[in-house]
């Protein structure tokens, strides 16, 4: 798709939970030879470290004291980024549910979020790089060359996320109950809260496949390589 003569993009794309935006970021990072760099991840690491040390969610300078001890790295993979903190590998841990609670409790606080930002900016200084989360366009890169805030219907976002975690029954149920909560604390929080750049391309992917929210967003990344 690309020639390796033209310029590297830096693409932003945020957006709620359930939206899509990690499985249509990693697809579209490998199809551009891209990093894909996952904020989430980051913050899920941060989380992980803190339950494993019993630290509190509320307490912001323990979190933040913590987070400058750590060195959060990804690595490129044939599966997905692999995530390691302080040179452990924790893919697979930060992807379960009481780590993506915890992730968005810790990621509330601005001064834990300023630490992250200067991390990630310094990941993607480079370009050539994929990078989703909930703040990306707004915050963490708002020069990026192509924004995209995909979104959905709750209720299918809901149901893309239990279909995910193989969740049925009571269990569902506490799971849409918990992305709901995750929703409002975004949206609502005073660092960075999740909101469409006012320059980002607004995509409803509720009707949509994966394979065709991929396609318009390739149309867009032409159109920036196009110089249009």
């Amino acid at each position: 798709m690309t020639n390796p003569s033209q310029r590297k993009l830096i693409i932003a794309i945020d957006g709620p939970a359930g939206a899509g935006k990690s499985t249509i970021a990693s697809r579209l990072a490998r199809k551009l030879g891209y990093v894909n760099l996952e904020s989430g991840a980051m913050y899920r690491a941060l989380a992980l470290r803190a339950i494993e040390w019993d630290a509190s969610f509320d307490d912001e300078a323990a979190l933040l004291k913590m987070a400058q001890s750590s060195q959060i790295t990804l690595e490129r993979s044939i599966g997905g980024n692999r995530v390691l903190i302080n040179g452990k590998d924790v893919s697979r841990r930060i992807r379960e549910r009481d780590v993506s609670e915890a992730a968005s409790r810790v990621s509330v606080h601005p001064r834990v979020r300023e630490w992250m930002v200067a991390r990630q900016r310094e990941m993607g200084v480079g370009g050539g790089i994929v990078m989703e989360g909930r703040d990306i366009g707004t915050k963490v890169f708002p020069d990026a060359d192509l924004k995209i805030f995909l979104d959905a219907d709750p209720v299918i976002r809901e149901q893309r996320r239990l279909d995910q975690q193989k969740v049925k029954g009571p269990s569902a149920r506490a799971m849409a109950a918990e992305l709901r909560e995750r929703d409002r604390r975004d949206r609502t929080r005073a660092a960075s809260p999740l909101v469409a750049a006012e320059d980002a391309v607004v995509l409803d992917s509720t009707n949509l496949t994966e394979d065709e929210v991929l396609d318009r967003i390739e149309e867009l990344v032409e159109e920036r390589l196009a110089g249009h």
